[in-house]
């Protein structure tokens, strides 16, 4: 894809990607996106290269209609773009899906804030129309999911649990078209064994957490497309809050002992490794409230 120059920096969210092969997309589908590809080019060409540049088009490219013209709830269609990872001569596709993104970030946004101030961002007739919409797609699209699920302040603890230390890569900032980035990205089957362990470990020793529970709906969404899928986690903007310790944090690694600790039998060691994890993002998370 064409390098995107920009100021604009990737907002404060990490996103977890799913990047299915093409062959996982049924006839139309698939030569749609294979075209795109060809049309566009990767984002990606190797494991250890970011997609950053595309998630800043992403980004520009939403700034730019909303000052275009009067804001909407949603997007007026869906998107038809999306990231290109090739690795090992296969293409890996992840769309965009903003349209059904945006559906599920005003379902968040109408939960997070008080009732007052959701009706002056977005007014009760505005959020019943985009239901209704929304009600009608669903019955038309009655088994789409999201490819890419995104927190806006934090990293959800559940999310480290897919990846090892190993699939790690931080990138420091370069020109202008290129923030600095961390990310992981595995294979879906690695991917889906480490959770299905570490679910089998909470099960047996923490079983009514809510850790538990947020694990397992993680194995049922990565359940739900092709097993030779690729998974991501990016870091986006988050890396701009991490500070000094940027290139040294590690919280899967922390996850992953903390998981080991877990299965051994050894729960302050898991606790001790999971309050690590949890006190580095709240503070990060308390940035949201600074002055």
């Amino acid at each position: 894809m064409t390098a995107v120059r920009t100021s604009v920096l990737p907002p404060y969210a990490a996103h977890l990607r799913v990047y299915e092969p093409l062959a996982a997309y049924p006839g139309p589908e698939r030569a749609r996106w294979q075209a795109y590809a060809a049309r566009y080019g990767p984002d990606a060409v190797e494991a250890a290269q970011a997609v950053a540049p595309a998630v800043l088009a992403e980004q520009r490219g939403a700034l730019a209609e909303l000052l275009a013209r009067t804001p909407r709830a949603l997007p007026e269609r869906e998107s038809e773009r999306a990231f290109v990872r090739v690795l090992d001569g296969v293409t890996y596709v992840c769309p965009w899906a903003t349209r059904l993104r945006s559906w599920q970030a005003m379902e968040e946004l109408a939960e997070s804030l008080p009732v007052a101030l959701l009706d002056t961002v977005l007014p009760p007739v505005v959020r019943a129309a985009a239901q209704a919409d929304r009600e009608r797609w669903r019955a038309a699209h009655p088994d789409a999911r999201p490819w890419i699920l995104t927190n806006r302040w934090e990293v959800p603890v559940r999310w480290f649990l897919p990846f090892g230390t190993e699939d790690r890569c931080f990138l420091p900032a370069g020109p202008p078209d290129r923030p600095a980035a961390l990310f992981y990205l595995t294979p879906m089957s690695q991917a889906r064994r480490r959770v299905a362990r570490a679910y089998r470990a909470l099960r047996e020793r923490v079983p009514s957490g809510a850790l538990a529970s947020g694990v397992e709906g993680l194995g049922r969404w990565l359940e739900e497309f092709h097993p030779r899928s690729l998974v991501e986690l990016d870091y986006g903007g988050l890396v701009h809050l991490l500070g000094a310790g940027l290139a040294e944090e590690d919280s899967v690694g922390e996850i992953e002992a903390g998981v080991a600790a877990l299965r051994a039998g050894d729960g302050p060691e898991a606790a001790r490794m999971y309050e690590t994890v949890t006190e580095r993002w709240r503070r990060v998370h308390a940035l949201r409230y600074a002055s």
